[in-house]
């Protein structure tokens, strides 16, 4: 098991440095720019203002989706994932961009930045594809940006996207059980 993991161990560092070595200008502009959009979810609360407002019942139903399994997604992955975890953050000298000043303190796996941005738009997605289908691109560029920018590793990502499919499992089981018990 021992080798295993230092097999991945040293996958993901060198995938982390392969991903945050990336220069080309859409991804030096646009990754920030995504990330500073999502921050504090910010991102996916105005997504579902904007469903909500003007999607009808379908677009209330799947904001208030979303945001049940984004809350969901960061109370499993801050408040419990990072408390049973301790990783330090990939080392600054890896990063070659400004962001690396910019990254939290707290365990970096696993990625709640990542675990919120999926389960919003996977659950988007089940609910009103239409709209999923425009949230998906947003989540997936928070996701490759937290390690462009150097706040995470990619297993903390993959750990972060499990939790997010998980919520949102979790949540559109409750909403079809609790739609089932009222017919």
């Amino acid at each position: 098991m021992g080798r295993i993991l230092a097999v991945v161990r040293r996958h993901d560092h060198r995938l982390t440095r392969r991903i945050a070595a990336w220069h080309h200008p859409w991804i030096r502009t646009a990754l920030p720019a995504v990330q500073d959009a999502a921050e504090h979810t910010a991102l996916w609360w105005g997504a579902a203002a904007v469903m909500a407002t003007t999607g009808g019942r379908r677009g209330r139903n799947a904001a208030g989706a979303g945001l049940a399994a984004m809350g969901l997604a960061e109370a499993l992955s801050n408040t419990v994932g990072k408390q049973l975890v301790e990783r330090r953050r990939p080392p600054k000298e890896w990063i070659p961009n400004a962001e690396v000043e910019e990254r939290p303190t707290s365990s970096s796996f696993p990625s709640g930045h990542t675990a919120a941005a999926i389960a919003f738009a996977a659950t988007v997605t089940v609910v009103w594809p239409p709209a999923g289908a425009v949230c998906v691109p947003p989540a997936l560029a928070v996701a490759l940006g937290r390690v462009h920018s150097g706040a995470h590793y990619p297993t903390d990502i993959a750990a972060g996207t499990f939790i997010g499919l998980a919520a949102t499992a979790l949540v559109l089981t409750a909403k079809h059980r609790a739609t089932e018990r009222w017919r």
